[in-house]
């Protein structure tokens, strides 16, 4: 049995915004995708998730994107990807990010 979670929204920001004070990423995310765990572990060793053209090697215990792919690419720079938080969360915690070449 596995305690992993089935699913996690990934959010595309603009690297400037990371560490605003007060924004919330999902009001300003290019882009936002859920995805579900697949069973597999990706070339990073952590669970391999997928859905909505992205693809992410996700730790779970800290929620940090270790490696992504978004419509078979890698992440453009100047972009980071965030996991969003859960709806019961406080805003800045628990926002695991991956810069590009991840």
């Amino acid at each position: 049995m596995t305690t992993e979670p089935q699913s996690f929204e990934i959010l595309l920001v603009p690297e400037h915004i990371e560490n605003l004070r007060g924004a919330d990423p999902a009001d300003r995310a290019l882009r936002a995708a859920t995805v579900e765990a697949t069973g597999e572990r990706g070339v990073s060793g952590y669970p391999h998730y997928r859905g909505q053209g992205v693809e992410a090697d996700i730790d779970p215990e800290t929620r940090t994107v270790e490696a992504l792919l978004v419509d078979g690419a890698e992440l453009d720079y100047g972009l980071v990807a965030m996991i969003a938080p859960d709806r019961g969360q406080e805003r800045g915690q628990d926002r695991g990010t991956a810069a590009p070449g991840a």
